[in-house]
């Protein structure tokens, strides 16, 4: 076998996979087929691809794009290798984000890829990361965000103002994050106690809070750690899994991205009075 498959995350009508291609310029592509639309992310190597829609080269921060019931093929003329992030959607999942963005009918795609768009590359990195990190959590809302920059590609919707409806969803949901924020959180759960689809929810609480679901969970979670760094004298470790962390490194690695520094060195920068308590804190 030329190709692995390691399913990262999954979810009703939705999964991740991690697909290693070794394959190279003496392999024959051979045809397959996609059972639900896929949008998938490459992250290294570049193939041919050619599907129903047309035939294309894939790059780096190119996405694929498939559409259920259609044969496909990939080859490596060119090099050996490729490596997406794959993300397989059911028809009607696929609908209820459709539904969900002005100025899209269809539900198909009708080019076989995206080009490495500049206005992708943040998203596509977060993605990338989540697949190192084995963030868990990240991937649902970040295969709504991808499978949504895929429909709406070359759609420009008009702007418009949140309803007041949307504001209180909002509202609420933030609450709900709030009150939850150290246990998993889904997107999902949200978006159903909202009586909204997930792909609306998140466009809206985006709209509205200026952040996805997912960064303002993380955001609660950091700012409450910090908090009790700085009044408390607990080991970090039980700071971070108490916080909602499900490891120490991923705590540590979020922690000193957006507050600068070790959670041990700004405990002690922040009281100036105790050494940081390094004994619970990996060398990183």
């Amino acid at each position: 076998m030329t190709t692995s498959v390691h399913t990262l995350a999954s979810g009703k009508g939705w999964q991740v996979s991690d697909v290693v291609c070794t394959a190279g310029v003496a392999d024959r592509p051979f045809e397959e087929e996609h059972r639900n639309f896929c949008v998938a992310v490459v992250t290294n190597g570049t193939f041919r691809y050619r599907a129903r829609q047309g035939t294309a080269m894939l790059t780096p921060g190119a996405l694929l794009l498939g559409n259920p019931g259609t044969c496909y093929e990939c080859g490596h003329e060119h090099g050996a290798g490729d490596r997406c992030i794959s993300y397989h959607f059911s028809p009607a999942y696929m609908e209820q984000i459709v539904a969900d963005t002005p100025g899209t009918k269809k539900l198909a795609f009708e080019t076989p890829r995206l080009p490495p768009l500049p206005a992708l590359a943040p998203l596509l990195a977060e993605a990338e990361a989540a697949r190192e990190t084995a963030d868990i959590e990240a991937f649902e809302e970040l295969g709504l965000r991808i499978a949504g920059a895929a429909v709406a590609s070359g759609v420009t919707p008009a702007a418009r103002v949140p309803s007041r409806r949307d504001q209180k969803r909002v509202a609420e949901a933030v609450r709900r994050i709030e009150k939850d924020a150290d246990r998993p959180v889904s997107l999902a759960e949200l978006a159903s106690e909202t009586a909204t689809s997930p792909y609306h929810f998140l466009r809206s609480f985006r709209h509205v809070a200026g952040m996805t679901p997912y960064q303002f969970l993380l955001k609660t979670r950091l700012h409450r750690a910090a908090v009790r760094l700085r009044m408390s004298d607990e080991a970090i470790s039980t700071i971070a899994f108490e916080a909602g962390f499900n490891d120490l490194s991923t705590f540590n690695r979020r922690f000193r991205r957006v507050m600068g520094e070790a959670p041990g060195t700004y405990r002690l920068r922040q009281r100036g009075d105790k050494a940081p308590d390094t004994s619970a804190v990996p060398a990183l």
